[in-house]
Order: C-alpha cells, then structure tokens, then sequence
C-alpha cells in the first residue's frame, strides 16, 4: 500500500507573529478529524510579504492567515474577496482553489458567531463599540449586516470613526454614528451589547483597561471583549461587578477559527475541541 507523507499547509503571515495562538486552535481540530493538515506560524515582513504571497502557490498550500500588518496590504494579490471583506476593507483568511486564491474576513463573523453560541444575536439591536481600528471594523460591519439596528463608534480619532460609520451605513441597513472618546466617557444608555474592539489590557499590559465611565454600564448590557489573552480582562470584570453578562474574547477566536477551519477543508469544524484548546492554553 502506498503512502502520502505530503502534508497539506496553512498558517499565517505577520510580523510580529510569535504570539499568535491560531496554530494551537487549527491543530486540535485537524488532530480531532484525522486530517493530515499542518499549521505554520510564519514572520513575514512588509519587505518580503510579495515574496510570501506567490510561495502560496508555489508551496502547494490551502491557505493562509493574514495578521498585522499585512490584512490590507494583501488584497493586490487575490483574484477575488467577500463581498464581508470588501466592505470591512481588509482580508484575513485566504483561500487557494484551483490556482487562484479567494480573500475573506472571519474576524468579524467569528464575534457573531461567538455571541450567537451564548444565545444572543445583533439583530434588532443598538451595539456600542469600543475602537475604529480593525477588529473594531469588521465587528461592527458583520453585526450591522447580522440584523444590528444600530452602531454607535465611540473613538479618539474622528476621521476613522466617520469612515466606519460612513462604510455602515453605505452597505447595510444599520443606522450608524459616532461619539468622540474623552476621558472617563459615559456609554450610551440604549446600548444593549457593549464591545471592547481596541487592545487596551492585552498581555502584557494587563493592568489596563479602556478610559471609560463604568457606572454607565448596567446589568441590561451584554459586554465582550476581543482581548483573549488574559480571557478575563479587568474590562470585564469591571462590566460584570456591575451585573453585565460579559462573554471573552476566547469565543471569537476560536469561532474564527472555525471558520477559517472549514473554509480550508470543507469540513465541519470540531468548535468544541478547538474552544477548549485555546481555553486550556490560556486560562491555566
């Protein structure tokens, strides 16, 4: 009997990379359905990102992540993106297929999807965020097309809060606007979900938490954090002290890569599995 020791490749691409945990997630799933993928974490600088791209082909890979700094400066190399990532501006999944390769953006779908295992859904309502930046984005983006009524952009640049709020409301049918951050800012009271979407209390820098007034959060909201690491954040444990449900940043990224799993494969991603991998990896 003939055997094939060619594995099949993904991965990502960023610089820096070394703290990315998507390889521990993509692993655990691939483990758990017998598949003979590989995971790789890869440095690739701005310099050498064109280089990077055509080893796509040249390697015979299914795919690939994008990480900082490279989910823009990607999209002169793909022969076609979502109709998600079009709007959001930015790709962080690639797919290759029959030569060509295919743009996506789970970064905002894996929130969603995140809140929807909790048993919550945007749709219908008035969703505050946190950060115009581009997690930020593409969260407001996919919960403005998942049914949102409303997006309310809290941030300290003006410019980039009137482009996301102009790129919502152009593309969906959310009503959108924005609030300029200052110091101690108050949360709109009819916010109903509540997002973090900077990378404000991220190890290490976990003494921190976003410069806002955290009496205005009240136990009607629902507040999540794209920070997974600590999954805890002081964010939210602020919100929940307050009576908030809150839900981690652990869910969306292993939502994404869930998505990013069966857009590789075709296969039903394991989520379970590659929830509690990324859970063990970082709540120990």
């Amino acid at each position: 009997m003939s055997k094939n020791y060619r594995a099949e490749l993904v991965g990502v691409f960023g610089d820096p990379v070394e703290g990315n945990p998507t390889g521990v997630v993509e692993e655990a799933g691939f483990a758990a359905k017998g598949l003979n993928y590989r995971y790789l974490t890869i440095k690739v600088t701005p310099e050498d990102f064109e280089d990077a791209m055509k080893s796509l082909k040249a390697l015979h890979m299914k795919g690939i992540n994008l990480t900082m700094p490279h989910k823009i400066a990607v999209l002169p190399y793909l022969d076609e993106i979502s109709e998600a990532a079009r709007i959001i501006g930015a790709v962080n999944t690639v797919n290759v297929e029959d030569g060509k390769l295919f743009g996506d953006n789970t970064d905002g779908r894996g929130f969603v999807q995140a809140l929807k295992n909790e048993g919550i859904t945007p749709a219908g309502k008035t969703v505050t965020i946190l950060g115009a930046g581009g997690a930020a984005k593409a969260i407001a983006v996919e919960c403005a097309l998942a049914g949102a009524s409303r997006i309310i952009i809290v941030n300290r640049s003006e410019e980039h809060a009137r482009e996301l709020v102009k790129s919502v409301k152009e593309n969906t049918n959310a009503e959108a606007d924005f609030i300029l951050w200052e110091a101690g800012q108050k949360i709109p009271q009819e916010t109903q979900i509540l997002i973090n979407g900077t990378p404000v209390g991220l190890h290490p820098c976990t003494d921190q938490k976003p410069d806002i007034d955290y009496d205005t959060i009240n136990r009607n909201m629902i507040v999540s954090d794209v920070v997974f690491n600590p999954a805890d954040t002081l964010f939210l444990q602020e919100a929940r002290a307050r009576g908030a449900k809150t839900i981690s940043g652990l869910g969306m990224l292993a939502c994404q890569g869930a998505l990013n799993f069966t857009i590789w494969t075709g296969q039903e991603a394991p989520y379970d599995v590659m929830f509690e991998a990324l859970k063990k990896e970082f709540e120990e």
